[in-house]
């Protein structure tokens, strides 16, 4: 759906309404951390939210658009607005609203992405797991990994620390109720198994958590490369 057919549906009568008691004032000499020649001129919120999101909450995108320029005006009357509809690819990973920074180009956000080194196809040894280009490198050579396969490994990878049970990584990878290849909770061990297999000395990175399921453990020789629109994984 394009940006302007979401922002001209139109809103309902309810909008959201004033907090009554107004943010404290910034405090004397605040002004003093601001970049030298600059001065504040407004703000951006992002928000973090799909149509699907939206219309499980009874709205849309552009009512909620709508209810905040309403709720701007009841406020500061002399602000001025601007909407835009992030759009980012279908599938990015990461929390909503991460995802929209970086759809949006905000300067933080973007430079988070290009700390990453621009090409891991020279290191000389250890395990690059190629978010772009859904691929894993091991000691420079590409591993043959499936496209479940790779996809168990970033869901793993992009929840870096959490302890995922089999249920849910059933749910997440196997969405389709008729599909013929989906696991049981317990069969998933098998794609585990498959999945350290080709990871070789490196299998230690999918740890077992012994009754509940698999978390993803970072080694020093262990790279993880992102692309534009997939956050790493401590924004998740």
């Amino acid at each position: 759906m394009s940006t302007p057919a979401l922002l001209d549906r139109p809103a309902p009568t309810r909008h959201l309404r004033a907090v009554p008691t107004p943010a404290p004032e910034p405090a004397p000499g605040a002004a003093r951390h601001l970049p030298p020649g600059t001065a504040p001129r407004g703000f951006a919120l992002y928000v973090g939210i799909d149509e699907a999101k939206a219309a499980a909450d009874g709205v849309s995108l552009g009512v909620l658009v709508e209810a905040l320029r309403r709720t701007l005006a009841d406020l500061a009357p002399s602000a001025q607005t601007y909407a835009t509809v992030a759009l980012a690819p279908t599938g990015a990973g990461g929390r909503d609203v991460d995802v929209v920074r970086l759809a949006l180009h905000e300067p933080s956000a973007v430079a988070r992405t290009k700390q990453q080194p621009e090409d891991a196809d020279d290191l000389a040894g250890g395990v690059v797991v190629d978010i772009s280009r859904k691929r894993v490198l091991i000691d420079g050579e590409s591993a043959a990994f499936t496209f479940k396969e790779f996809e168990l490994l970033q869901y793993l990878v992009l929840r870096e620390g959490r302890t995922i049970d089999r249920s849910e990584l059933v749910a997440s990878l196997w969405q389709n109720p008729a599909d013929d290849d989906a696991p049981g909770e317990r069969t998933i061990d098998v794609h585990v198994r498959r999945l350290r297999a080709k990871l070789g000395r490196f299998e230690d990175i999918v740890r077992t958590v012994r009754g509940v399921g698999y978390r993803f453990d970072r080694h020093a020789d262990v790279t993880i490369r992102f692309g534009h629109g997939t956050p790493s994984p401590d924004r998740v």
